[in-house]
Protein backbone atom coordinates (compact mmCIF):
# COMPACT_ATOMS: atom_id res chain seq x y z
CA UNK A 1 0.00 0.00 0.00
CA UNK A 2 1.40 3.08 -1.27
CA UNK A 3 1.91 6.18 1.92
CA UNK A 4 0.19 9.30 1.09
CA UNK A 5 1.84 11.96 3.55
CA UNK A 6 2.67 15.34 2.83
CA UNK A 7 2.69 16.58 -1.53
CA UNK A 8 6.85 17.12 -2.36
CA UNK A 9 6.11 19.14 -5.64
CA UNK A 10 9.95 20.41 -5.79
CA UNK A 11 12.91 20.88 -3.64
CA UNK A 12 11.05 24.19 -2.50
CA UNK A 13 7.71 23.52 -2.78
CA UNK A 14 5.67 20.67 -0.27
CA UNK A 15 1.89 20.95 0.29
CA UNK A 16 0.81 19.61 3.56
CA UNK A 17 -1.17 16.55 3.77
CA UNK A 18 -3.70 18.49 5.57
CA UNK A 19 -4.17 20.86 3.32
CA UNK A 20 -5.73 17.81 0.62
CA UNK A 21 -8.93 16.21 1.23
CA UNK A 22 -9.92 12.80 -0.61
CA UNK A 23 -13.16 11.74 -1.43
CA UNK A 24 -14.01 8.40 -3.20
CA UNK A 25 -16.56 8.23 -5.55
CA UNK A 26 -17.60 5.34 -7.88
CA UNK A 27 -16.43 5.66 -11.36
CA UNK A 28 -18.32 5.73 -14.65
CA UNK A 29 -17.02 3.51 -17.55
CA UNK A 30 -16.30 -0.33 -17.95
CA UNK A 31 -15.57 -2.38 -15.34
CA UNK A 32 -19.35 -4.76 -15.42
CA UNK A 33 -20.53 -5.72 -12.50
CA UNK A 34 -17.65 -4.94 -10.18
CA UNK A 35 -17.86 -1.02 -11.18
CA UNK A 36 -20.97 -0.80 -9.05
CA UNK A 37 -19.23 -2.07 -6.28
CA UNK A 38 -16.51 -0.38 -5.36
CA UNK A 39 -15.75 3.21 -5.23
CA UNK A 40 -12.07 3.85 -6.88
CA UNK A 41 -12.52 7.03 -8.40
CA UNK A 42 -10.72 9.68 -6.09
CA UNK A 43 -11.72 13.35 -5.92
CA UNK A 44 -9.02 15.48 -4.51
CA UNK A 45 -9.78 18.72 -3.10
CA UNK A 46 -7.43 21.28 -2.60
CA UNK A 47 -8.50 25.03 -0.55
CA UNK A 48 -6.49 27.41 -2.58
CA UNK A 49 -5.90 30.42 -0.87
CA UNK A 50 -6.34 28.90 2.15
CA UNK A 51 -3.02 26.70 1.38
CA UNK A 52 0.77 27.44 2.68
CA UNK A 53 2.19 28.28 -1.03
CA UNK A 54 4.01 31.57 -1.36
CA UNK A 55 1.66 34.54 -2.14
CA UNK A 56 2.87 35.02 -5.46
CA UNK A 57 2.75 31.10 -6.28
CA UNK A 58 -0.94 31.17 -5.20
CA UNK A 59 -1.70 34.30 -7.20
CA UNK A 60 -0.37 32.75 -10.66
CA UNK A 61 -2.03 29.50 -9.81
CA UNK A 62 -5.24 31.01 -9.76
CA UNK A 63 -4.77 33.07 -12.84
CA UNK A 64 -3.49 30.26 -14.40
CA UNK A 65 -6.26 27.86 -13.35
CA UNK A 66 -9.75 30.06 -12.76
CA UNK A 67 -11.44 28.01 -14.73
CA UNK A 68 -11.48 24.99 -12.27
CA UNK A 69 -11.59 27.10 -9.19
CA UNK A 70 -15.07 26.88 -7.44
CA UNK A 71 -16.67 29.99 -6.09
CA UNK A 72 -15.57 29.39 -2.68
CA UNK A 73 -11.60 28.61 -3.82
CA UNK A 74 -11.43 25.20 -3.90
CA UNK A 75 -9.65 23.46 -6.62
CA UNK A 76 -11.53 19.87 -7.53
CA UNK A 77 -9.38 17.24 -9.31
CA UNK A 78 -11.19 14.17 -10.40
CA UNK A 79 -9.01 11.06 -11.18
CA UNK A 80 -11.05 7.90 -12.62
CA UNK A 81 -8.61 6.91 -15.40
CA UNK A 82 -7.59 3.30 -13.09
CA UNK A 83 -9.50 0.50 -11.62
CA UNK A 84 -7.58 0.83 -8.38
CA UNK A 85 -8.24 3.28 -5.90
CA UNK A 86 -4.31 3.42 -5.22
CA UNK A 87 -3.48 4.07 -8.61
CA UNK A 88 -6.08 7.46 -8.90
CA UNK A 89 -4.85 8.47 -5.56
CA UNK A 90 -1.63 8.52 -7.16
CA UNK A 91 -2.71 9.88 -10.34
CA UNK A 92 -4.61 12.67 -8.50
CA UNK A 93 -1.52 14.14 -6.47
CA UNK A 94 0.52 13.71 -9.32
CA UNK A 95 -1.82 16.07 -11.63
CA UNK A 96 -1.83 19.06 -8.83
CA UNK A 97 1.62 18.42 -7.98
CA UNK A 98 2.14 19.41 -11.70
CA UNK A 99 -0.27 22.47 -11.92
CA UNK A 100 1.69 23.98 -8.92
CA UNK A 101 5.11 23.38 -10.53
CA UNK A 102 3.80 24.96 -13.71
CA UNK A 103 2.34 27.73 -11.89
CA UNK A 104 5.59 28.03 -10.10
CA UNK A 105 7.53 29.05 -13.27
CA UNK A 106 6.96 32.86 -13.36
CA UNK A 107 6.28 34.27 -16.96
CA UNK A 108 8.86 35.36 -18.95
CA UNK A 109 8.93 39.71 -18.90
CA UNK A 110 8.48 41.49 -21.83
CA UNK A 111 11.21 43.39 -22.93
CA UNK A 112 9.76 46.78 -25.03
CA UNK A 113 11.48 47.25 -28.44
CA UNK A 114 11.50 50.42 -30.29
CA UNK A 115 10.47 50.11 -34.18
CA UNK A 116 13.35 50.37 -36.70
CA UNK A 117 13.67 53.73 -38.07
CA UNK A 118 12.97 52.14 -41.81
CA UNK A 119 9.64 50.83 -40.60
CA UNK A 120 9.09 53.87 -38.99
CA UNK A 121 9.45 55.68 -42.71
CA UNK A 122 7.25 53.30 -44.59
CA UNK A 123 4.70 53.51 -42.20
CA UNK A 124 4.41 57.70 -41.98
CA UNK A 125 4.67 57.35 -46.35
CA UNK A 126 1.73 54.52 -46.25
CA UNK A 127 -0.55 56.93 -44.32
CA UNK A 128 0.32 59.93 -46.65
CA UNK A 129 -0.95 57.85 -49.61
CA UNK A 130 -3.88 56.76 -47.93
CA UNK A 131 -5.01 60.69 -47.11
CA UNK A 132 -4.03 61.51 -50.63
CA UNK A 133 -6.14 59.06 -52.01
CA UNK A 134 -9.09 60.41 -49.51
CA UNK A 135 -8.14 63.68 -50.37
CA UNK A 136 -8.82 63.19 -53.78
CA UNK A 137 -12.20 61.65 -52.88
CA UNK A 138 -14.00 65.04 -52.22
CA UNK A 139 -15.76 67.32 -54.73
CA UNK A 140 -13.94 69.13 -57.28
CA UNK A 141 -14.11 73.04 -56.79
CA UNK A 142 -15.20 74.96 -59.46
CA UNK A 143 -17.82 72.00 -61.05
CA UNK A 144 -21.41 72.47 -60.61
Amino acid sequence: MAEFGDLRVSEAITVPAWELSESFVRASGPGGQHVNKVSSAVQLTWQVQASSLPAGLKARFEKLYANRITADGRLILEASEHRSQVQNRTAARQRLAEMILKASIPPKRRVATKPTAGSVRRRIAAKKRRSEVKSLRGNVPGEE
